[in-house]
């Protein structure tokens, strides 16, 4: 082992103390902050930061904490570590603004892997929408599917906000630049003739900073496209009084007829407090996708660690509970194609 993965190893390790010591403390900041840091420090421990030119590390690009891409993207480098012995892979997790930002990074190849919204994923392969400065990048490669994302507005009940037109006029979070829930929001908005103009303050908080907002009266409302249920909108329900606000049956239509990448959804009601009726919107698959950089046998490699432990990795979040094989596994027609390396692994292609 080289000093510099010794000393990398050294501190990671010593961070992990001083966490884990903070975790056993009986206590719980305003929106239970120290228990976001716990999870953080539990996949600190299974990844290592390390240099990405060497071809036995692999980095994964992820999303904020309080999501569900970073702890998703956290049990994949925890399986591929765990098994470090049988094909000499290292892999560490890195929290990233989001979808538009994790394809961009893998397109300069400072991620070998990342997890995106597919409608993200599709636009970056055609270089439209926001990658037309670009083009297409026609080095993407998938290599399986995960949770499905609900596009979700939270609105304080004291706000006035019972649907999405009531948010024009109000204080609203719609994300940080490069996130995929900003895109999408974006998207809706030019779709009905809106600008951030149309609110009467337009925020770009992210996600861990979404329901502090909301709860103090610094926003009215905020939008998040993310797999249910999760811990920023719980917060958000649980300290203050707020909801769910459903979205026009027209918008959903138009958007699931003109998109193939998106399907009508219903975020169930008593999921959240204040929120018992069911909540109508559209949704959006998360994926693992990665470039041609990766070699057949990492790619392989990566699939398998995952495969082979998928009741593991169903278990670390309510989000991933409903995954299968039927979901996971690319169709006959994915948006990008298939990587080697998981084809091998699908097909049995010793």
């Amino acid at each position: 082992m080289t000093l510099k993965l010794s000393i990398l190893l050294q501190s990671r390790k010593q961070l992990w103390r001083s966490k884990q010591s903070k975790c056993n403390q009986k206590v719980f900041g305003p929106l239970g902050k120290i228990l976001t840091h716990c999870l953080v420090a539990y996949f600190l421990s299974f990844s290592v930061a390390v240099s990405h030119g060497d071809s036995s590390f692999i980095t994964i690009g992820t999303g904020d904490i309080t999501g569900v891409y970073y702890p998703a993207g956290g049990a994949i480098c925890r399986l591929i570590n765990e098994e470090k012995e049988q094909h000499d892979l290292r892999c560490a997790v890195e929290s990233t603004e989001g979808s538009a930002y994790n394809l961009f990074s893998l397109r300069r190849n400072e991620f070998d892997l990342a997890i995106v919204q597919a409608d993200w994923l599709y636009h970056a392969s055609r270089g439209s929408s926001i990658f037309s400065e670009n083009g297409a990048d026609d080095s993407l490669r998938l290599l399986f599917n995960l949770h499905s994302e609900s596009f979700t507005v939270v609105a304080r009940k004291d706000s006035e906000i019972n649907s999405f037109s009531d948010l024009k006029g109000k204080r609203v979070n719609i994300g940080s630049p490069s996130s995929g829930h900003r895109k999408t929001m974006e998207l809706i908005m030019r779709r009905i003739g809106w600008s951030e103009k149309d609110f009467a303050l337009a925020t770009e908080l992210p996600p861990s900073e979404m329901a502090a907002a909301l709860c103090n009266g610094a926003i009215d409302a905020f939008i998040y496209m993310v797999g249910h249920p999760n811990t920023s909108i719980r917060e958000a329900t649980t300290f203050c009084d707020s909801q769910l606000v459903p979205l026009p049956g027209k918008l959903i239509q138009s958007f699931t007829e003109q998109y193939p990448f998106y399907q009508s959804a219903e975020i169930a009601g008593g999921m959240y407090r204040g929120t018992d009726k069911d909540i109508s919107t559209f949704q959006v698959r998360a994926s693992v996708v990665t470039n041609t950089s990766l070699s057949t046998e990492q790619g392989f490699q990566i699939t398998r660690s995952v495969f082979a432990h998928l009741d593991q990795f169903k278990a670390l979040h309510p989000a991933l509970r409903s995954l299968d094989w039927s979901i996971m596994v690319p169709d006959k027609m994915p948006l990008v194609p298939l990587h080697p390396g998981a084809k091998k692994f699908f097909t049995h292609d010793e």
